[in-house]
């Protein structure tokens, strides 16, 4: 194996890597975001839980993250606008990234 073989091996691994980490923050937002939510709307303990299940299920019907968006601002309607959601999104993948990274 070359070293230019052993270094394409090594982005690729990065890559791999970072992407698995990606989608990691990205459930463990979504499952914040359930929470939240399930807070807003009056729902406690494993009614709580089972919503936020829904919500990080609801990220598997499309590409990005508008159908998880589409699903809590229809839920929480009147409660929050998309502007609210999208901001308390960014702020929990913050919150996400963090746990990740603190092995939580």
């Amino acid at each position: 194996m070359t070293t230019f073989d052993k270094r394409e091996e090594g982005f690729e691994k990065k890559f791999a890597h970072d992407e698995e980490l990606k989608f990691k923050a990205t459930a463990r937002r979504n499952r914040l975001l359930g929470l939240w939510a399930a807070a807003e709307l009056g729902k406690t303990g494993a009614e709580a839980d089972a919503y936020s299940k829904e919500v990080v299920a609801a990220d598997f019907e499309e590409a990005g993250d508008d159908d998880v968006l589409r699903k809590v601002v229809t839920d929480l309607a009147g409660k929050a606008t998309d502007a609210e959601v999208r901001a308390k999104m960014t702020e929990l993948l913050a919150e996400a990234v963090k746990q990740i990274q603190a092995g939580k």
